[in-house]
């Protein structure tokens, strides 16, 4: 399974470790991702959405209807 945000679409980003010797490494930095259900008022029905912690801020803020509207405009299958 990708570690890829259904909402906002954030995905691993790559930079370094660096050590007190200033020794530079190569890392991934994950996206905090939670799987989530959701209830979904208007279809009466749960959808569950892999999801980052700043998803769940702006479903938060926004509402579940408008996300979900959002995503399916963007093409995305829920």
């Amino acid at each position: 399974m990708s570690k890829v945000c259904q909402v906002t679409g954030k995905k691993p980003m790559s930079g370094n470790t660096v050590s007190h010797a200033n020794n530079k490494k190569r890392r991934r930095f994950l996206p905090n991702l939670h799987t989530q259900r959701f209830w979904l008022e208007g279809e009466k029905r749960w959808i569950s959405l892999r999801v980052t912690t700043n998803a769940l801020r702006t479903i938060e803020k926004n509402g579940l209807d408008a996300v979900v509207a959002k995503m399916r405009a963007k093409g995305a299958k829920i």
